[in-house]
C-alpha cells in the first residue's frame, strides 16, 4: 500500500526506544521517514499500550524506575499522529472477526492503516504471521 502515510504498533515503538544504537532497523527507518517527511500515524491505543508496557518493564525490574520514566516520555512525545474516532472502532472489531484474533488491540493499528491506504510496521512476528499471506502492506522488522 505505499503512501505517503505510515503506521506503527506498540510493539514497534518500544523497540525504538528500547534500541537506540545507530544500527537499530526501528531507527534506520524512522529517521528515514523523518528525513522524508512521512507521516506516522497510530491509533490513541498505542498510548496506552506503551504506557503499560514500560510500567510492567519497571515491574520486572528490566528497567529503572527513572529508565522506565524516560522511556515512556520519549515514546509519548514522538511524531506521531493519533486517531481514535468510533468508526476505527467498528473497523478493527471487523478485521478480528476476519482473521478471528482473540482480541481487537492489533485490528486497530490495521484498520487505521487500511483506512489510510499506509504500511504498516510492526515486530511482532505473531501478527505480521497471522495477516501476512492476505494483507501485503505489513512489514515485520527484526
Amino acid at each position: 500500500m505505499t503512501g505517503q502515510f505510515i503506521c506503527v504498533d506498540a510493539n514497534f515503538v518500544v523497540k525504538l526506544i528500547n534500541n537506540p544504537s545507530e544500527t537499530s532497523p526501528y531507527l534506520i527507518l524512522w529517521n528515514n521517514w523523518e528525513q522524508n517527511q512521512t507521516q506516522i500515524i497510530a491509533p490513541t491505543l498505542l498510548r496506552y499500550e506503551v504506557t503499560n508496557v514500560f510500567h510492567r518493564m519497571q515491574l520486572a525490574k528490566q528497567l529503572l524506575h527513572t529508565e522506565a520514566q524516560e522511556s515512556l516520555y520519549n515514546a509519548l512525545n514522538l511524531s506521531i499522529q493519533f486517531y481514535g474516532d468510533l468508526q476505527l472502532h467498528q473497523q478493527a472489531w471487523e478485521i478480528a472477526q476476519q482473521f478471528n484474533f482473540s482480541a481487537t488491540y492489533d485490528a486497530h493499528y490495521l484498520a487505521l492503516a487500511q483506512r489510510y491506504q499506509a504500511d504498516f510496521y510492526t515486530g511482532d512476528k505473531r501478527l505480521f504471521n497471522a495477516v501476512c499471506s492476505t494483507l501485503s502492506w505489513i512489514h515485520l522488522v527484526e
